[in-house]
C-alpha cells in the first residue's frame, strides 16, 4: 500500500488512540510488523506553544524519530488553518512520516473548540485546514474522519471529495458518526461506498477486532486501521497480515514465550520512557487488557494496582502469565 511517496509494507496500521498509542505502545506493535502506527492526537496550538519552551516540547512530542520505525503517523487536532499549517511543518522537522488531520475526535472538549468531528459541520474551514496543511509540508497529509455528524448529516463522501481536491493523499473513514461515539456497529458498507467517491487509498476503521473483522473489511477498502481491538493484544496486526498474505492463522496467544517478551518489553519501555514511578501507573490499563479473560486475572490487577516498584510488578508479570499459558 502507498499513501503518497510513503511506502507501506502492509495495509494494516495502528490508530491513533488518546492515552494508548504512545511511543512504547507503538514501539512493540511496530515490532510485529504493522505497515505504519499512528501517534496519540496533539493539540496544534499546544505544538506552537511548546516551541517557546523546551521542557513543554518535551513532554508534548509522542516520538523520537531516532528511535522510531517508519513511517508514523503524527496526529494533529485544531481549527486554526495557519496554526496547523505550523504544527505539520514543525512535526515534520521532527521527523513524522505523515500527517494526519483529526476530523473524527468526538468528544466535547474537542467538539467544542470547532475541532475535530465538528470539522464535518464546516467544510469550508475543513477544506481550509487540509489546504494549509497539504502546503506547508513535503510529506503526505490523510484526513481521518467519520461518516457524519449524526444520521441525519452523512457528509463523509463531501469531505473525501475535499480532502483529495486539496491534496490528501488518503482519507480514514471511522464507521460510526460523531453521535454515536464507539456506540453501536461501525457501518462498514458506508466505508466502502468512499471507493467510489474518491481515487486516493481509503482505509477503514472501526470494529476491527479479529482477524475475520479484518479481512472482511479489507475487501471493501484499501487499508485497515486497527484501533481498540490491539489493546492487550499488539500482535494482532501482524496476525491480520500474515493471514491477508497467507491464509494462515497464528495462534500468538498460546505462545508463552512470545506473550511474556511481549509484555516484558512493553513494561520496560513504559517505565524507561516515563520513569518508575508514572509508567507503573500508566502500565496498569496495559496489564488489564493483557490479562483479560485470564483465570485469576481479577486478583492479579488488584496486586499490580498496588505495586509500588518496577522489580515487584515484573514478578508479578512473570508468574501469572507462565500460569495461564499452555
Amino acid at each position: 500500500m502507498k499513501i503518497g511517496s510513503v511506502n507501506l509494507t502492509s495495509p494494516v496500521i495502528l490508530a491513533p488512540m488518546a492515552g494508548v498509542s504512545d511511543y512504547p505502545f507503538r514501539k512493540i506493535v511496530k515490532s510485529f510488523g504493522a505497515g505504519m502506527v499512528c501517534s496519540e492526537m496533539v493539540a496544534s496550538r499546544a505544538v506552537i506553544e511548546s516551541l517557546k519552551r523546551e521542557e513543554v516540547r518535551k513532554r508534548l512530542f509522542f516520538f523520537d524519530s531516532s528511535k522510531e520505525d517508519a513511517p508514523v503517523s503524527i496526529q494533529l487536532v485544531g481549527n486554526d488553518p495557519l496554526i496547523m499549517a505550523e504544527a505539520a511543518k514543525f512535526n515534520e522537522q521532527l521527523g513524522a512520516s505523515v500527517i494526519d488531520i483529526n476530523m473524527g475526535c468526538p468528544v466535547k472538549k474537542v467538539v467544542n473548540t470547532d475541532a475535530g468531528a465538528s470539522l464535518m459541520k464546516n467544510e469550508l474551514l475543513a477544506a481550509q485546514i487540509i489546504r494549509a496543511t497539504v502546503k506547508s509540508v513535503s510529506i503526505p497529509v490523510t484526513v481521518k474522519m467519520r461518516l457524519g455528524w449524526d444520521s441525519q448529516h452523512l457528509n463523509a463522501s463531501n469531505i473525501a471529495k475535499i480532502a483529495e481536491s486539496e491534496g490528501a493523499s488518503a482519507i480514514i473513514i471511522h464507521g460510526r458518526t460523531r453521535s454515536q461515539f464507539y456506540e453501536g456497529t461501525a457501518d462498514w458498507i458506508s466505508i466502502g461506498n468512499m471507493k467510489q467517491v474518491v481515487s486516493i487509498p481509503v482505509i477503514g476503521n472501526g470494529d476491527v477486532k479479529s482477524v475475520k473483522d479484518a479481512s472482511e473489511l479489507i475487501t471493501l477498502c484499501d487499508g485497515i486501521m486497527v484501533g481498540r481491538g490491539a489493546c492487550g493484544r499488539p500482535w494482532l496486526l501482524m496476525q491480520i497480515e500474515t493471514f491477508l498474505q497467507s491464509g494462515s492463522f497464528l495462534s500468538v496467544e498460546k505462545d508463552i514465550d512470545t506473550v511474556l517478551q511481549t509484555i516484558r518489553k512493553h513494561l520496560v519501555l513504559i517505565i524507561d520512557t516515563y520513569g518508575e514511578y508514572k509508567g507503573i501507573r500508566l502500565a496498569r490499563k496495559h496489564l488489564d487488557w493483557y490479562s483479560k479473560g485470564l483465570a485469576g486475572s481479577a486478583a492479579f490487577r488488584s496486586a499490580v494496582n498496588t505495586t509500588e516498584t518496577k522489580t515487584k510488578l515484573y514478578e508479578l508479570v512473570d508468574r501469572f502469565f507462565a500460569g495461564n499459558i499452555e
